[in-house]
């Protein structure tokens, strides 16, 4: 199985999904947009991760290949194989199915909790009742036609998504890791203004190796239900 994604900046890595993925039995690439823009075939893929950065889904002028990565994600979609997008991937998902994309009226940095939101969808993935996980992002988005919220925040209406069975986009981190977060908190201090949401670099790396480890293992549950999902769609 190839399972390819799709980063953005070098400081927003895989973190500890690459770890899943390899146990699982999944053979790795990325089109790192960064430094090259060639996309993979949408048939060579079994899974797609969408990683994070610090650009806008609506910067296309500034970075034109942001519309060839909308248009890829609209193809592998329509493929109904396993996709998951995280902060600026989820963003980019979200527009790529028509939803628009925008500044949240709060910016999110830092540990803050989410909430599940139950709905009427008993295959949906279920979030915890409420769980402190990792955010870093100041823009939002419309839900896309057809998508069901599964996660909300005080900060943020729209935390989590699911579209189908094989489609999940997070605001939130979940891969996150110590290493992780330091890169994010070198390359973007500027960010670290004081607002409601928004931690200090102090608190954001107070946080010790049991945060890690509970994002880690939801992460690690997100993965398998959509691991799951492709199994049965080879079946």
């Amino acid at each position: 199985m190839q399972a390819h994604y799709f980063q953005h900046v070098p400081f927003e890595g895989l973190g500890s999904i690459d770890v899943w993925l390899k146990s699982n039995g999944y053979q790795i690439s990325s089109t790192q947009f960064y430094q090259q823009t060639d996309l993979p075939e949408v048939d060579a893929v079994d899974f797609l991760v969408v990683m994070g950065g610090p650009m806008s889904v609506n910067d296309e002028a500034q970075f034109p290949w942001l519309a060839a990565e909308k248009q890829f994600i609209q193809q592998f979609i329509a493929t109904g194989k396993p996709l998951l997008g995280i902060c600026l991937g989820a963003q980019l998902i979200a527009n790529a199915m028509g939803g628009r994309v925008y500044p949240n009226k709060e910016k999110e940095i830092g540990w803050w909790p989410i909430q599940a939101v139950s709905n009427n969808n008993a295959l949906a993935f279920q979030f915890p009742e409420t769980a402190s996980v990792f955010h870093w992002h100041g823009e939002t988005f419309d839900l896309p036609e057809g998508a069901e919220r599964i996660a909300e925040s005080y900060g943020c209406r729209n935390q989590a998504f699911q579209l189908g069975k094989s489609v999940i986009g997070l605001q939130f981190h979940l891969e996150t890791t110590p290493d992780s977060v330091q890169a994010l908190v070198e390359h973007c201090a500027d960010e670290l203004q004081p607002a409601p949401y928004v931690q200090s670099a102090a608190e954001i790396l107070s946080a010790d190796v049991h945060n890690y480890h509970a994002i880690n293992q939801l992460m690690n549950a997100v993965l398998e239900y959509l691991h799951t999902a492709q199994h049965e769609l080879k079946n």
